[in-house]
Order: structure tokens, then sequence, then C-alpha cells
């Protein structure tokens, strides 16, 4: 194409302007840039969440599996490339790298986990406020949020994103303090909160979480409980609607099949019967967890290592067997009066069950730390001695097992499986989860020795075995990850061995739990849950990493299932019939898994059971009220309530999104177009271009940062590096282009050889006028924003639309320096007239986002006016109530004196309160006319006028 300067000026600052908060346009830069498949919903509600500057954030409620990550993505890298990078991200702590992961593939967002070593590291380095940090996004947990409120209140964060944000929608609630330290922490900062139950057991359940982003939606407690709690004739809920509307957004699986094929979970259970050996180790073990007094275990974390020690005897007899090994070295310390620090056995136990560290936060045990040696009675020396000989004992039949019956099944279990896999058309590839890394290793050698053998690859926290060395090198030198290297070894070594497990040459993952998190195996049909967790929110996360959307193919899901024991069967029968984990097409329900927070409590129940019961009978009534309760959770959800609220099913919504995507891949595609033309213009003499494949060699960096190699547009290409438009190259590139000259010229534009019919630039042929192209950037304290004039005209003075002005500026353009008759009186009459409709259409945008402004103020007073009230109303009950009761036909003098003294007590609290109330009144309306002063002042705009360049053109 012949490109002119002005078109390449233009089309920069096309390129670089921000946009109103509400346009469809604003993502199409963010969107060019990351690696996603567009999913109008998602699209949807990341524009909801900014659409109105005065928005305090929002709550993003789709239901599981539509993938809010990604809309808190695109909010994300939006903020990014406006340069707000004080960015926050609070999680579960079981979702630290997943975010990280999902931030730096999809996205190219650096971002890192801060916990207690890294933060004290960085502390210890000078750095009074290791949260402070414009280079990358911080990621950290409820617990180290909480740990750490006063450091992120010192910061200034212009985005706080909270996920499986139904953790604190009980943050109304006065015990709650994890919640209310958050709050406080990160109050007056924007917020985004993500959870698929935003309504779970209460409907103060939704005050609190609103509460979070906006304290002014609704009074507080009190008033909200009355008009929506107590109300007589039930919930007004047009009110609560309007109320939410603007903070609450939500979209259900059943509105996107058109965009998301779904596909099924089959389940496969497979049985096995223990040996002898095993089933002896497991009674042995079992009868020692039960004991009352154990002196092996910390007392901190007693039930939480009960937890840990039943998972790993359940796993493998190598899996208990280190552990035991650990417990002799620490007893044998205490009665021989050595140190007995819990760091030696944390680190065995942090190695063999890598969730310990992530436990410990979760479980909260509030006991003793460790034995205290200097108080051990000679009885205690005696017990701890027998604990040892029993440990020694048990120690001795696990290594004596050679063979486990699990894992021989396993072998015929994958098979099988691998059987199901052809049926379906899908790749033959499994991967399997344990609970342990001892295990993994047994699975590994068991699993080489058959026709599996070199077709394996490991996963787990710390990826340091030779296998997985020897895969990161080879995935480091290939040239086609060049554009996949981080720079971080440890997101580095998790890529080479997916993309490892992903090839032709392997079939088999075996995987801690941390694979279950942050990493897509959508190429993988088989997840064999060779350890079943206990909480089923893991279970959910680890079939997640296949069952996605984005997969091909039906997922088969293989479980074992001890036959000989009781126990075990039930927890299935739980995971499986009331969870509904491991069928159907979504899984088990956000519903489900949100009424049992983080799975945590559900966990402590089981070991309950598994501690206290020794007889069928026992574990059977254990059980049975297990499910009860349960059952109680799950239906006690408001489902008609959620549904009243936030389910909108008319077709207005898909067609909504429909018209999302479309324009969305429109700014898409003209943004492309856009960065290839000036990069072509800018780069000519320095790069080889290609407009086929849409990449580039560039043989001379502009700048010493910039590399030279293989560019491309191709998002799919690997062999070269992703062309992005927040990249150094292309705002380098941007930012010269902007600064061409750009005289006042004559473009002819050869609308004959485009190619495409446009009808009113065809009645445009052969004629002649001006176009005045000007940036007036409109800047306020809450937004910035960029409007591109058009002011064009033939010399008849006929007015080109916008539409047809952006259009003639896409045709090859060659200069001219002919000039006829130019009028610039005319020229600047068109332009302000252009320039006053585009003005006149901000600030009647501006007066609606006003309006319901004043509206919420308007209802948070009448709230807090009310709900100063409510205590009047009730004295004035109870005086009426005592005032019946002196009326009694059978009362005595002295109760009716003492009823008058509570009379006269109540007469003087109304007396008082009535007094109090105009204050109170007066004081919540300043307060209110307070705000509406400050969302004025907020939407003061400042106007600065930038001209492109002025031309005369002629269409030939």
């Amino acid at each position: 194409m012949n490109l002119s300067p002005h078109q390449a000026k233009y089309y920069a600052y096309e390129l670089s302007k921000k946009c109103k908060s509400d346009s469809a346009e604003k993502f199409g830069a963010t969107l060019l840039d990351a690696k996603v498949d567009l999913n109008p919903h998602q699209i949807e509600a990341a524009l909801f969440a900014f659409k109105s500057p005065l928005s305090k954030g929002a709550i993003l409620a789709d239901e599981v599996g539509l993938g809010k990550t990604i809309e808190a993505g695109i909010l994300l890298s939006q903020k990014w490339a406006e340069g707000s990078k004080r960015v926050l991200i609070i999680c579960p702590s079981s979702l630290r790298k997943q975010w990280m992961n999902e931030l730096e593939d999809k996205f190219y967002l650096p971002s890192e986990v801060i916990e207690t070593k890294s933060f004290n590291k960085k502390y210890k380095a000078g750095n009074k406020n290791p949260f402070d940090n414009k280079t990358k996004i911080q990621i950290c947990s409820y617990h180290f949020a909480r740990n750490k409120a006063e450091f992120i209140q010192l910061n200034s964060w212009d985005l706080v994103v909270l996920d499986e944000a139904h953790y604190i929608r009980n943050v109304y609630r006065s015990g709650n303090k994890i919640a209310k330290e958050i709050q406080n922490a990160i109050h007056p900062f924007k917020k985004v909160l993500l959870t698929a139950t935003p309504l779970q057991n209460k409907l103060e359940e939704l005050y609190g979480l609103v509460s979070f982003i906006d304290e002014n939606v609704f009074g507080d407690i009190k008033s909200f409980r009355k008009n929506f709690t107590r109300k007589e004739g039930g919930i007004d809920f047009e009110d609560l609607k309007t109320r939410i509307s603007s903070i609450c957004h939500r979209t259900l699986r059943s509105q996107v099949t058109e965009y998301i094929n779904y596909k099924n979970r089959i389940p496969v259970t497979e049985t096995f019967e223990p040996t002898k050996q095993e089933q002896e180790l497991y009674d042995n073990v079992t009868e020692y967890l039960q004991r009352e007094e154990i002196y092996g275990l910390p007392k901190a974390q007693r039930h939480l290592m009960t937890s840990v020690l039943r998972k790993l005897l359940a796993s493998s007899s190598y899996a208990i067997a280190g552990t035991l090994e650990s417990l002799i070295k620490r007893l044998n310390k205490v009665i021989e009066g050595r140190e007995t620090s819990l760091d030696d056995w944390e680190e065995e136990i942090d190695d063999n069950y890598e969730l310990y560290d992530e436990s410990v936060d979760e479980w909260e045990e509030d006991d003793d730390n460790s034995i205290d040696d200097d108080t051990l009675a000679k009885e205690d020396i005696e017990n701890i001695r027998k604990e040892i000989q029993d440990l020694e004992k048990y120690l001795l039949l696990a290594n004596s097992i050679e063979h486990n019956a699990k894992g021989e099944k396993l072998i015929l279990s994958l098979d099988k499986g691998f059987e199901k896999l052809k049926e379906l058309g899908a790749s033959q590839k499994a991967i399997i989860f344990t609970e342990s890394t001892r295990t993994q290793r047994y699975l590994n050698d068991i699993l080489q020795k058959t026709h599996f053998k070199d077709k394996i690859v490991l996963f787990n926290g710390s990826n340091n075995d030779e296998k997985s060395s020897e895969v990161y090198k080879k995935w480091v030198a290939d040239k086609k990850n060049i554009d996949k290297i981080s720079g971080s070894k440890e997101v580095d070594i998790r890529n080479a061995i997916v993309d490892e497990f992903k090839s032709d040459d392997c079939q088999l993952m075996i995987a801690t739990e941390a694979a279950a998190e942050g990493i897509n195996l959508q190429f993988c049909s088989m997840v064999v849950n060779y350890d079943l967790p206990w909480n089923p929110q893991r279970i959910e996360q680890r079939i997640g990493r296949c069952h996605r959307y984005g997969q091909e193919h039906d997922v088969v899901v293989i479980n074992f299932l001890n036959t000989q024991n009781e126990t075990d069967q039930r927890v299935f029968q739980l995971l499986e019939e009331k969870f509904n984990l491991f069928n159907g097409v979504f899984g088990s329900s956000d519903e489900v898994l949100g009424s049992i927070g983080n799975g945590v409590d559900f966990e402590k129940r089981l070991i309950e059971i598994y501690k206290k019961c020794r007889t069928k009978e026992e574990i059977k009534k254990s059980f049975d009220a297990l499910q009860s309760d349960l059952e109680e959770q799950i239906n006690n959800n408001l489902k008609s309530t959620q549904t009243k609220l936030f389910e909108n099913f008319d077709a207005q919504v898909v067609n909504k999104l429909k018209t999302s995507l479309e324009n969305t891949q429109k700014y898409i595609s003209k943004y492309e177009q856009w960065l290839w033309k000036i990069t072509k213009f800018i780069l000519q003499g320095n790069a080889n271009f290609d407009d086929k494949t849409l990449s580039f060699l560039l043989n001379t960096s502009p700048v010493k940062q910039i590399k030279t190699g293989v560019y491309t547009l191709d998002k799919k290409r690997e062999d070269a590096r992703h062309y992005r438009l927040s990249d150094l190259l292309a705002q380098d590139i941007i930012e010269k282009s902007k600064t061409l000259e750009t005289p006042f010229v004559k473009l002819n534009f050869e609308y004959s050889s485009c190619g495409m019919k446009y009808q009113e630039l065809e009645n445009l042929k052969a004629k002649k006028g001006f176009l005045k192209v000007a940036n007036l950037n409109l800047d306020s304290n809450v937004e910035e924003n960029d409007l591109i004039i058009f002011a064009g005209a033939t010399e008849t003075g006929e007015i080109l639309k916008d539409e047809l002005c952006q259009f003639l500026l896409t045709l090859n353009g060659s200069t001219e320096d002919d000039l006829h008759n130019f009028n610039s009186n005319k020229v600047d009459k068109v332009y302000q007239e252009q320039k006053k409709k585009h003005l006149d259409f901000v600030k009647h945008t501006d007066t609606k986002l006003l309006q319901l402004e004043i509206q919420k103020f308007e209802k948070w007073a009448n709230d807090k006016i009310e709900s100063s009230e409510l205590e009047l109303r009730e004295v004035k009950k109870k005086i009426k109530d005592l005032q019946r009761e002196t009326r009694a036909y059978n009362i005595n003098a002295d109760d009716l004196l003492e009823i008058q003294k509570k009379i006269r007590v109540l007469d003087r609290k109304k007396s008082k309160l009535r007094r109090e109330i105009f204050d109170i009144e007066d004081n919540i309306l300043a307060e209110r006319d307070e705000m509406i002063e400050d969302a004025e002042r907020k939407l003061e705009r400042t106007t600065t006028e930038t001209e492109i360049f002025t031309i005369e053109w002629e269409i030939i």
C-alpha cells in the first residue's frame, strides 16, 4: 500500500487513543495483544466493570467454567496499557500460581506471588513496603493479605482483584476479622470481585459483597435487613435489582452455548482390594492415629497432621514409610533431650505432601506448638519409647511391601481408559494425580517397566528430577519457543513440561497437586485420581485442567476405590452423588461447591469420623449425619432469590453478546491493519516484510533494548516473537509516527483500485474537498478520553460522515502540491460544528452518569435516616406493650410500679432519640450533598486539542 505520512500519523493516534469507559473499542488494543480466544460474554463482563468512570468497581459473578480469570485479565491488561501498574490480586492460596501463569501465558503481564519468604527477603533488603512494585502485579492469599494489611493499606492501588470473593461475603458480621481487615486495607481503591456464588445462604451475603465495592449502595445492615429480609410482603426485588444493577454482572452457561461447546465427563470407578500386608499397615496406623495421646505429632497441628498422614496412608506404602521414619527421628530427639524444632519435621512433610504449607494457613489450629521436653515425666518418657517401638514396627512392615494393589490396578485401568479415548477419537494421553511425591516416584518406576516406558513426564512443586531438567534444556534451546521464554525458570520449566506432555513423544503426566492449578491441559482427555482429595474443590480443580472450554472431546475421569474400607466408600459416595463431581457437562455446580466455603470444614468433619468411628454402625451414623447437614447447606442457598436477581434469560442477552463479539472483532481487525501499515512505513529499509504471514524480519534495531529477529502478528506461530501493541518496538513506532511532518498538501485517494464497494464514496468519485483531523483529549479526575474529530466536506459544502472519513484514510494515497482554493474559515466552521457534536454527546453521557449517582446517594441517605428511626420505633413499641400490661385485670401494685418505672426510662430514651434524629438526619443529608458535589467534581474535564493534519483531497 502507498501510505502517506498523514495517514501513518492518523493511525498512530488511533492506536494510542484513550477510549471512553463504556466503549467496546476500549479493549480492541488489549485483545489484539492477548493470546485468548474471543468469547463475547468475557468482553461484555470486562466492559461492564469499566462502564462508568465514577464506578468503584464490580462483582463479576458468571457461572463456574465461564472464565472469570480471563475477564479480570482483560481489565488488568487495560490498566497496564494505560500506565496504571499498581495492581493487587488477592485469592485463595491454592490459586496464586494459577493467576501468575494465566497472566503470563495469555496476557504477557509480569506478576509475582508475594508470601512470607519473599516479603521478608525484600524487607530485609531495605524495601520498607514489599508490596510497592510498579513493574509486576502482586499476588497474595487472603490470609497473607490480612496479616500484612497495614502494608497493603500504604500502597496507592490502581486496581485490586479479589478472586473467589465469596470467602469474604460475611464481612458484615462482627466476628469476621479476615474480611473486615482486608476491607479496611483496600477501602479507597477500585476493586473487582470474582465469584460464581454471589448469594449462597443468606441475602445479607449480597450486602457484604456489595459493601466491599461501594458502601453507598445500601445504608447499613440494619436498614438492609428491614428493607429486604424482614419486609412485609416479601423482598422488593425491583428495588434490590436496581441497586445492584450497576455493580453485579452475571452470565449463565446456558446463554453462551452458541460460543462454547461443552463436553461431558465420563466417570470410571476402579475397585481394588489391598493385600494382607497393606491392610495390616492401614489398620495399625489407623489405630495409632485414633489414640488420645500421640507424642509424635506436634500438638499445634494435631488435626492437620492426622489428615496428612491419613492421605499418605491411602496413597501408598511408600508415601507413609518416609513420614513414619521422620516421626521416629523426632521422638528419639525428644527423649534424648535434644532440640525439638518443627523445621526438619515440616520440611520432610512438605517434600512429600506439597500442600502442607497451604494447609497450615487454612486449618489455623491454636494449640501448644511442640513438645516441651523439660516437662516430660518418667511416665511420658516410657510412653514415648513404646510409641517409637510401635512406629518402628509399622515402618518395618511398610518397607517390606514391594507391590501396592492400587498401583498394579493402575496399569490395567490406563489401558481400559485409553480404549475409551480411542472410541472418542481423543489423543492417547492421561494425567495421573497423586497427593504424594513419593507415590509419584513409585508410579513412575512401575510404569517405566511397561509399554509406557520413556513416554512419561513428572510434574510437581520443584520439577527438579533428571527428566524435567532435560525437557527444560531442550525447550529453551528450541527456537520456536523464543517468544515463550519468560526469564523465570519456575514458570518456564512448567511450560516446558506441559509442551513435552503435549508432544507425540509423551503419553502420561504423573502429577502432584501442583498441576491442579495454573496449567491448561485441554489437549488431554483423561484424568486419573490415583489419590482422591477430600476437598471437593481440589477435585474440581484437577478435572478442570482438562475439562474446560476448548476441550474437543469428552473427558474420562478414573477414580480408585478400596473395597475393604467402609469410610473411604462413604466419602466417595458423597463426592460422587452429592457433589456430582465426576459426570455431566459441567461437573459440580457453583451452588454446591460454594456451599462448603473453601472445603476445609468438610475435611475436618471427615477427620473426626476417621478418628472416632471404629464400627460399621458408627461410620454409617456419622456419615448419615454429615450427608444430612450437606443437603441442608446445599439446598439452603436461596436459589429462587438468586434466579430473580441475577439470571436474565431473555433474547436481548444473547443478541447483546453477538454485538459485543462483532464490534470487538472489528476493532481488533482495524488495530491490526493500522499497526502493520505504520510498522512497514517506519521500518522501511530496516526490515523485510511478508504480508501473507503478517511477519517481518527486523535487521536493524531502532533502540538498543529492542531485539532483532522475526516478529509476527500471527498468535499461533511459535517460531517468532509475537508482535504486540504494548511492545517497546510497537510503542517506538507509534511515537515516531505521531511526530511525522504533515504539512498542508493535497492527497489523491485511489478508490477505483481498492476492490471494495462503498456507496457513499462511490458518489464522491471525481470530487474534491478538504479534511481536518484533530485529537481532542478530555481529562478528568476519573477518566482520560481521546476523541478523534473529523471535519470533512466536499468543495460544494457536503459534510462527510466520520465513518466515511475513516474509510477514506484507509485507501492508497499519494501527495500532490497542486493546491486549489483553500478556505480556512470554511474548514474551521465545519470543525467547530463537529467538535461541538462530540462534546455535547460527552456532556449528555456525563449527565446520565451523574443522575445515577444522585439516585444512589438519595437511596443511601433514606436508608441511613430510616435506620436511625428504627430504634425510636422499637422503643415506642416497647412502651405500648408495657402500657398494655398495666391494664391487665389481675395486676398487683408492685408489678404496676415496676412497669411504670420501665415506661419512664423508655420515655426519656424516646425523647433523647427524637432530639438526636434531627441531628443525624442533618448530618446524613450534608454527607449526601458532599458525595454529589464530589461526583460532579470528578466529571469536570479539561480539554486539550492537537491537530493531526489538514489536507485537500480528491477521489480518483
